[in-house]
This record gives structure tokens, C-alpha cells and sequence, in this order.
């Protein structure tokens, strides 16, 4: 609620930048004029799905003019019709602060440079990309294509639907800081009669005080033998790389021939691990 009485209703959520639509639809339900926006009896919904957008360009704006020290809009108009910003105010950091001085976000923003299209061996194309918050309905979906056999091979033994996809899981799964953890989803283009649909997924973990990496990923069976594997792969190491990492380490069961040969295509040396196979790829470190 804002206005003049803002600081004595103190109606607020903080939310850290950059949104999206599911973060900012989660921050505006933790205020209590959220109620009165979807509408009561006597008074139409504002649009709230406009409300989202301004919020994530919003936070767009913080993210990307880093000289910005403080912004706030307030008034923000909200009716059935229309969004209208009556009052705002930035300030600007002096220009005595150097690049090096001005503050780093704390959550590293979608990054965008990881999102390219590819084609498939049988010729449809794919978007490959970072995974996002709200990709969490299309990754139960994938779950939901999944045969034993891949669950099987992908988690070194059973693990239930029902587990896979708890939402508990699959939220911590998809929101993720791109800092630490990358996670590569290929996506179909979708038709007229289809939406677009995640059918792999591959993740890259640091090892927390280490310059090591987990690897790890997944196709649906229907996709498999395409070459995407492979692919998705490639760009998990391009992401080792930008993090200067030192090695990329995986576990595969010794039955799960096609990741092996995979992983020596892209260079890994294959170890024998008590029960399962240990891939190790050392990345070439620069000089500087």
C-alpha cells in the first residue's frame, strides 16, 4: 500500500533482484493489499499479470544501471485498466565511486549468454538454457516421461515418481543461483497442438570450497540417441570454464554404456569406483 501513509501502514516484502514472474507474484502475495488488487465484491481485479511484468522490469532496471543507489516509485497507480508510476525518485551513486566499488548483487542475474538454439539429429530444433523458477510444472512433466530404466540410471537406483516431483524438491531444483549451480534445460518448440515441453536436463554443481564440479543429466527416453546429451554437455564444461574450475567430476554405473562413451568423447578419463564409474575431466587452467 503506498502513498503518503506508506511508512505508517507498512505494508512491504522484500525481494531480492532480479525477478521474475513467479518471484514477484510470491512477493506481492506476502503484502496485505494483494487481497484488495485481485478484487473484491464491490471492485474488479487490477491486471495482475501486468503488475508481474512492471515488477521484473523493475528489478531489470536495478540490475542493469548499477549507478542507481536508490529508485522507489510511489504512487503506483493500479486499476482494472491501467499502471501509472504518479511519483518516483532515483539517486544516483556520486561519481567519485569507481566500477570496482559499486555493490555486487547478491543473486547472480538469468544468464542470458547460456541461451542458444540447436538441432537435433532427426532434425527438430531445441532451446537450450538455464533453468528458470518456473519451469517447475514441465519439470514434473518430464519426470512423467521417464522410463525405470533411465530413472534408474540417472539417480543409481529407484527413485518414485512421487518423490521426483514433490514440489518441496523440484522448487529447490529450479531456483537455483547461477553462481553456484547451473542447471541446462533443452526445451521443444511447441505447436498448436502441443506446448512447449523440457525433455533434458543436465546440472553442473561447484564443490563448495573446491574448484571442482558435479555433472550430472537426463533426457527422456524419447529424445535419447539425438545427440543432445552431448550437446548439453559441451555447454556445462563452456560453464566450467567461465568459472575457472579445475576438474568436472561425474558417477555413472558401469551398465549405463552410452553416458561412457559420452564422457569419452568429451575427454574424461574413466575410473573403476567400487560400484560405479568415476569420470574426471581436467580443464586447462589459463595464466592469468
Amino acid at each position: 500500500m503506498g502513498g503518503t501513509l506508506v511508512e505508517v501502514y507498512r505494508d512491504r516484502a522484500l525481494a531480492l533482484p532480479p525477478l521474475n514472474t513467479t518471484l514477484a507474484r510470491r512477493t506481492m502475495e506476502q503484502t496485505r493489499i494483494y487481497q484488495a488488487l485481485k478484487g473484491t465484491r464491490s471492485r474488479a481485479s487490477v491486471d495482475i499479470g501486468a503488475l508481474e511484468q512492471l515488477l521484473v522490469c523493475f528489478s531489470q532496471l536495478v540490475v542493469e544501471q548499477r549507478l542507481i543507489k536508490e529508485v522507489d516509485i510511489n504512487p503506483l497507480f493500479a486499476s482494472p485498466e491501467r499502471l501509472v508510476a504518479l511519483d518516483a525518485r532515483v539517486i544516483l551513486h556520486p561519481p567519485s565511486v569507481t566500477e570496482a566499488d559499486l555493490p555486487r548483487l547478491p543473486i547472480q542475474p538469468y544468464p542470458v549468454q547460456y541461451e542458444k538454439r540447436w538441432q537435433l539429429k532427426g532434425g527438430a530444433t531445441v532451446t537450450i538454457r538455464p533453468i528458470r523458477p518456473e519451469d517447475e510444472p514441465k519439470m514434473v512433466a518430464l519426470h512423467h516421461t521417464l522410463s525405470d530404466r533411465s530413472v534408474y540410471l540417472r539417480y543409481a537406483g529407484t527413485l518414485p515418481l512421487s518423490q521426483r516431483i514433490m514440489h518441496d524438491r523440484l522448487s529447490c531444483l529450479c531456483f537455483i543461483d547461477y553462481d553456484r549451480e547451473m542447471a541446462l534445460v533443452a526445451e521443444t518448440d511447441g505447436s498448436k497442438a502441443a506446448a512447449p515441453e523440457i525433455i533434458a536436463v543436465g546440472r553442473l554443481t561447484r564443490r563448495h570450497g573446491t574448484r571442482d564440479g558435479e555433472y550430472a543429466i537426463v533426457v527422456t527416453d524419447r529424445y535419447q540417441h539425438q545427440g543432445l546429451g552431448t550437446e548439453i554437455s559441451r555447454r556445462l564444461l563452456d560453464v566450467a570454464r567461465d568459472w575457472k574450475l579445475a576438474r568436472i567430476v561425474a558417477d555413472v554405473l558401469p551398465q549405463n554404456g552410452t553416458m561412457q562413451r559420452t564422457l569419452r568423447t568429451l575427454g574424461f578419463g574413466l575410473h573403476s569406483n567400487g560400484g560405479s564409474v568415476r569420470a574426471i575431466k581436467l580443464l586447462p587452467q589459463s595464466a592469468t
